[in-house]
């Protein structure tokens, strides 16, 4: 992954792509977007984006070189998607940036993969098992994970499903009291997915109105159990442990993400003031 970093230093010029990267990473484009992003905090062409206008906007002020030769310099083929580009990020146009004479807004540094502790995961030793299909009834929520959006909408999403008892309505569930968060429906290249709170139901269950049935084919799954928490650290504990898979984990074994169904489970160790 640190050469994939030093590869995208040194061709901000040129016109890379999530699945060109991904190759010279030798993993899936699914996978490597996940780990780049655990790892550098910032989705593959985000993190592309922002370095090309650092550089840009430190020609600007360092420079007297034309705004559309900057443009080309740095990976863009039009000035005026340059001028979008750079204004959406620093709030003015480049011309209007050189003529404050000053260094200023978002400078956004080559990634440093000196990844620190973080929680989670207890010692990061999974179950491997093999979990059969199985269908959920529920209520889903389109979210992408660029600049923590994710982080933010899914705990808002669970205080929504239980402030308003929204488990309540769905039709017979197998285990009444287990839900499920699922992640599906993956775009690497914007980040955005799909995600799902929702209970396992029999086959063919009858939908309600305003709820999802959704069928999930039989995969290997790793299983891991968060550490323990209490109310205010518990989304966190989720959040790191996702972060402690994708860079500690997976690196360290033979395993890539099949780019398909990921998903959480709370059952009843997940209610009173200790959570696990």
């Amino acid at each position: 992954m640190q050469q994939i970093v030093d590869y995208i230093e040194e061709n901000l010029h040129e016109q890379v792509t999530l699945e060109g990267l991904a190759k010279l990473a030798n993993f899936s484009p699914f996978h490597f977007h996940r780990v780049f992003q655990a790892m550098v905090g910032e989705s593959v062409m985000d993190y592309v984006r922002k370095r090309r206008l650092t550089r840009a906007a430190e020609r600007l002020y360092y420079s007297g070189d034309k705004v559309i030769d900057i443009a080309f310099d740095t990976g863009f083929q039009y000035q005026e998607s340059f001028n979008r580009s750079f204004k959406k990020l620093y709030g003015v146009s480049p011309k209007q940036y050189r003529d404050s004479n000053r260094l200023a807004g978002p400078l956004i540094g080559k990634a440093c993969l000196d990844i620190p502790q973080l929680l989670g995961g207890n010692s990061m030793e999974p179950k491997v098992i093999t979990k059969p299909a199985f269908h959920v009834i529920g209520f889903e929520l389109e979210t992408r994970n660029v600049d923590g959006q994710n982080n933010k909408d899914i705990p808002e999403f669970w205080q929504q499903y239980m402030q308003n008892s929204l488990g309540c309505r769905i039709p017979n569930p197998v285990y009444k009291n287990q839900e499920l968060g699922i992640c599906t429906d993956f775009n690497p290249e914007t980040g955005e997915f799909i995600y799902l709170i929702g209970m396992e139901v029999e086959e063919g269950s009858v939908t309600p109105e305003g709820m999802v049935y959704r069928s999930i084919p039989e995969e290997e799954y790793a299983v891991f159990t968060t550490p323990k928490a209490n109310d205010q650290t518990f989304s966190l504990t989720i959040q790191t442990t996702w972060n402690k898979i994708f860079t500690e984990w997976f690196p360290k074994t033979g395993y890539e993400h099949a780019g398909t169904t990921e998903f959480e489970l709370y059952d009843q160790r997940c209610h009173g003031s200790e959570k696990k």
